[in-house]
């Protein structure tokens, strides 16, 4: 990050302070929240904006790759507004799995997120190609507010980011510009060697100031399906540690044993460090940028440490997620009254318990989101909707 130091939209290290346990990074304050969340909060969003935002995020992966850096993990949680005001600047955060790389290196460790992973980082060979995927992944979301490949869980994403078809005939496609799809169709190339570069994207038509961006607005359902995309992430991690909490000895016989063997020192927190030598002494043959990667999916609070819930969410098989005792559980953990309903409050006290703020989730407007026919409030159906949703993260 030293290398990048000084532009606009790269965070910045304010210091570094190592003692016995650990190393200590004070970063830049980013108090105007994630992108995706900004966008929604406004409520009007045009082509044009989703083209400047769009020259904000592959002008860092050009300035990156110019310097020999992959960033290896571009999602919309890792660009954050500095402040809440209609100039702030926004920021990429979070290049703890990126790398610095040579001319014609190709990397094999599968790293990054379902969603805006590449195809060739699946397949084990890639480059800095990989990041225009990401970023195309980006832009196709803020022009409809979905994801171009999703599927039920990871392993279905993950086929569909090989081999699903790109989707510009669904609404709002058709009233979406032929240059907006031009660029995202040529980002989204599956041969990294076709795909647009980033210096290309920025020199693009639709990108470029002043270019074939319209200033016309959005359909409303895209701000709509971006904050049900967003939201449903967050909630989902949280059901599922909640299922995970309430699993019997026998449903997670062995799991319990691996969580006392990686945390060395009976903390009841596992570190990174302690993750590392513990997924060495199990077999696990991963590189760092993989194990990174666990450690962050797991990390549900963003404590910087896996607790004993978290450890066993991220364990699970899903069959054992989706069995319906599992789903009643979760539901009655959110339904604190015992209504048979899920409030907001009853959200916003759930959230709290999670060391999650009501900014995260856009309570207020959550189960509406979710569901639009205002049927799903009850068990099951509502959680059978998380679920099939696909917005695991």
């Amino acid at each position: 990050m030293y290398h990048l130091a000084g532009h606009p939209n790269v965070i910045s290290i304010r210091g570094a302070y190592e003692d016995a346990v650990a190393v200590h990074l004070v970063m830049e304050l980013c108090a105007g929240g994630e992108l995706f969340d900004r966008i929604v909060q406004k409520g009007h969003y045009t082509e044009r904006k989703a083209a400047e935002l769009a020259r904000v995020i592959v002008g860092v992966v050009e300035v990156c790759h110019s310097m020999g850096v992959m960033h290896r993990d571009l999602k919309p949680e890792n660009f954050l507004f500095v402040d809440q005001t209609e100039e702030a600047a926004l920021k990429t955060i979070d290049f703890g799995l990126s790398v610095f790389f040579r001319p014609g290196q190709i990397f094999t460790d599968v790293v990054g997120s379902p969603y805006y992973v590449a195809p060739e980082v699946l397949k084990k060979k890639y480059g800095p190609e990989a990041d225009v995927w990401s970023a195309g992944v980006i832009i196709y979301i803020l022009l409809c507010g979905v994801p171009p490949f999703w599927a039920e869980n990871e392993q279905g994403i993950f086929e569909e980011v090989l081999h699903g078809k790109l989707d510009f005939e669904s609404d709002p496609w058709p009233s979406i510009s032929e240059g907006a799809k031009d660029l995202v169709r040529r980002m989204l190339l599956r041969d990294p060697k076709k795909r647009l570069t980033a210096h290309e994207v920025l020199r693009h038509p639709w990108v470029q100031v002043g270019g074939l961006a319209p200033d016309k607005p959005l359909d409303s359902a895209v701000l709509s399906r971006m904050k049900q995309f967003s939201a449903m992430n967050k909630l989902k991690k949280m059901a599922l540690r909640v299922i995970a909490e309430n699993l019997s000895e026998d449903e997670i016989a062995g799991l319990k044993e691996m969580f006392k063997m990686i945390d060395s020192d009976n903390s009841g927190q596992i570190t990174y460090e302690e993750l590392k030598v513990g997924l060495k002494k199990v077999g696990a043959n991963l590189q760092e940028s993989e194990i990174y990667a666990l450690m962050q999916a797991a990390d549900v609070d963003k404590s910087g440490t896996i607790d004993y819930g978290e450890f066993i969410a991220a364990t699970l098989h899903l069959n054992k997620v989706e069995r319906e005792d599992h789903l009643f559980a979760a539901f009655q953990y959110f339904d604190k009254d015992g209504s048979g309903y899920i409030t907001p409050d009853e959200l916003q006290l759930a959230c709290e318990e999670f060391g999650l703020g009501s900014d995260d989730l856009s309570l207020d407007n959550m189960i509406r989101e979710v569901d639009q026919d205002n049927v799903s409030h009850t068990f099951p159906p509502f959680f059978f909707l998380l679920f099939s949703s696909g917005c695991s993260d």
